[in-house]
Parts: structure tokens; sequence; C-alpha cells
């Protein structure tokens, strides 16, 4: 999911591609950025992409 993030999609396209409610992904986005330590998607992507976490 965190390469979805970092792909600059929002809730409603990362639910999509998922399967998955538009809610569900936003719980999902909101505990990446807490687990991160960070306050937003592009920090969340910005450090995805420093880590090359994206595989």
């Amino acid at each position: 999911m965190l390469r979805l993030v970092a792909e600059g999609r929002s809730n409603r396209e990362i639910a999509g591609e998922l399967f998955i409610s538009a809610k569900t992904a936003s719980v999902h986005v909101s505990n990446i950025l807490a687990k991160l330590g960070v306050a937003s998607r592009g920090e969340a992507a910005a450090m995805a992409h420093q880590r090359n976490a994206l595989g």
C-alpha cells in the first residue's frame, strides 16, 4: 500500500486497486503514516523513496 501512496494515489484509487472500501484504505494509510512517524502522504512517499522501500 505504501507504493500506492508514494505514487500519489487517492484513498479511493487505492481502494479500487485493492478491492477494499475507501474508508478502509483511509484507515490503512493513517496507520502507515503513524508507523512511519510522518505527518503527510508526501513525507511517507519521500521516506519510501529515500529508503528504496518500493522495490
